[in-house]
């Protein structure tokens, strides 16, 4: 197979596919084989690897939600700072219509 030349100048696309490259290599690296061997040694099936597929996706929703909960926290804790710096805020303007 003939090396393919990346066309797009989109630096977004360019990182993911320097990200799946890398991830490649990762997977040769722990599986000892790349994906194109799996499939002509037979040694996944169609059902393989839809399970696969299937894990996969079943992992990236527990990652979606634990962002989601990161998100919220962080959410939370912004809101409890901009609550104490409006706060302190409010204390020293009415100290100052005090001393008036």
């Amino acid at each position: 197979m003939s090396r393919y030349k990346i066309k797009t100048d989109d630096k977004i696309v360019q990182q993911v596919i320097e990200k799946i490259d890398k991830r490649s290599l990762i997977g040769q690296a722990k599986y000892g084989a790349m994906m194109m061997e799996e499939v002509e040694g037979k040694d996944k099936d169609l059902n393989d690897f839809l399970i696969d597929v299937q894990e996969e996706i079943m992992d990236a929703l527990l990652y979606i939600q634990a962002a989601r909960a990161c998100l919220r926290d962080e959410i939370e804790e912004c809101m409890i700072s901009r609550q104490k710096r409006f706060n302190k805020n409010l204390d020293q303007l009415l100290d100052e219509e005090e001393e008036l």
